[in-house]
């Protein structure tokens, strides 16, 4: 069993594989002092996806990014002005593009899984809200009603709309029909955004097919498809990856982008199992799940990852949920960075179970090797394997580790004898060559 990389094999770009579910802290009440920014822009996260950040209080609260706390009377006149609330947004936002990050927004509304429901149903006016939706991107993007020129590009419709009664209440029609009123008009307002949804909760063929037909027969426009996998297996997001894709070519979709823009580590989301998930989610083990999916779909039909989630909440392994100090996560999603700023993927062929690989260069001859063992058994063995590459200008590596002590710290020179040496990990490290 080996790892061969194939540093002068370029196949294309690093793709955002390290893109997320919202920004960082930063003054968000008086007096406070605590903040993530600094980490959070050190991090160069490409995206940042704006859905649930209503429910987190760092950010404002209620009264952040859904619709409905945007647009808080739906009697209103949505061409008024002074019928918006936009002073938390825009505080929002304003933080997220302090931080270098580009914003993907989410038109809609958070889930809900409260008895009571409050904004999740069906709009009964999909004109109107298609109207509030083209009033929230007019004051994002072009200034409108005291606004910004952030220049957003991804504008998402609704989220999980297949997941009833917490995310939809409504038909699949009524979706269908809200998405295509919504779409057509956005895209004929602002031709130089990317509209996309629906933010699917789970592979949900029956529900998908009605949809692609849809938009098919409608002629919507659907610029990116939006989806989610929750898995312990790195294997069972690669083969989601495939099979969205393999549906949108189905449907003649092909050219619209598949993103996956909500993942991370999850046995179940009931009882014992989610109380480990929320364990693994915050600790190395989780760390290196992330830094394994990252590898394996630069090679997959996706054209964006996005971690569920950056808030400093339960589900978030990157930053402390009370202090906002670095968690193992953290650093495999700004490793990632340095890929991207290298640009170019290399061939990468390996038949190790486990291990997850990906490698970038440049035209100047830098390199990044990016290695990853990871596995849900807790009684792992190490792997010793072999590491084959070709193309390199040097037989040294400098080898950063990330482990329980380490944070991709730099902790031995490997030299390498034709080409070739030889590695040996721990269960769920992982490590950069360069």
């Amino acid at each position: 069993m080996k790892l061969k990389i194939s540093l002068d094999a370029p196949i294309g770009k690093i793709k955002p594989m390290n893109a997320v579910n919202n920004g960082p802290v930063y003054k968000r009440s008086v007096g406070q002092d605590l903040t993530n920014l600094p980490d959070y822009k050190a991090a160069r996260i490409p995206y940042a996806r704006t859905h649930d950040a209503s429910i987190c209080y760092n950010y404002g609260g209620e009264h952040t990014v859904d619709i409905t706390a945007i647009f808080p009377n739906m009697d209103a006149d949505p061409y008024d002005p002074a019928s918006y609330d936009f002073a938390l947004t825009d505080e929002y936002l304003d933080t997220i593009m302090l931080a270098g990050t580009k914003v993907f927004y989410r038109l809609g509304q958070k889930i809900e899984h409260w008895e009571k429901k409050y904004g999740i149903y069906a709009p009964s006016d999909p004109q109107k809200w298609a109207t509030i939706c083209e009033h929230i991107i007019a004051h994002m993007n072009e200034g409108w009603a005291d606004g910004h020129r952030m220049g957003v590009e991804y504008w998402e419709i609704w989220n999980e709309p297949n997941i009833v009664y917490e995310c939809w209440i409504g038909t699949p029609e009524q979706y269908f029909e809200l998405y295509e009123v919504t779409a057509k008009r956005l895209k004929q307002r602002f031709p130089y955004i990317k509209v996309g949804g629906p933010a699917i909760g789970y592979y949900d063929e029956p529900w998908l097919r009605k949809f692609f037909a849809y938009v098919k027969e409608k002629n919507v426009p659907l610029d990116f498809y939006s989806w989610h996998r929750y898995a312990t297996q790195v294997e069972e997001i690669v083969a989601d990856t495939r099979r969205h894709r393999a549906l949108l070519e189905e449907y003649g979709l092909g050219h619209v982008e598949s993103i996956l823009n909500e993942w991370n580590y999850v046995k179940s989301f009931r009882g014992e199992d989610w109380h480990y998930s929320i364990k693994t989610m915050t600790s190395l083990k989780g760390a290196v799940f992330a830094a394994a999916v990252m590898a394996a779909c630069q090679y997959e039909p996706v054209d964006m990852l996005m971690y569920y989630d950056a808030r400093p909440t339960g589900m978030n392994g990157m930053f402390s949920m009370y202090t906002y100090e670095k968690m193992k996560t953290y650093y495999p999603i700004a490793a990632w960075s340095d890929m991207a700023e290298l640009g170019m993927a290399c061939k990468v062929e390996c038949d190790i179970p486990n291990i997850y690989a990906a490698a970038a260069t440049n035209d100047n001859g830098k390199r990044m090797i990016y290695i990853s063992y990871y596995t849900d058994d807790d009684n792992a063995l190490s792997k010793t394997f072999t590491v084959e590459v070709a193309g390199s200008s040097s037989d040294e590596y400098r080898l950063s580790l990330l482990d329980e002590e380490h944070n991709f710290d730099d902790v031995a020179l490997i030299y390498a004898d034709d080409g070739k040496f030889t590695l040996t990990m721990q269960p769920n490290t992982a490590i950069i060559l360069r």
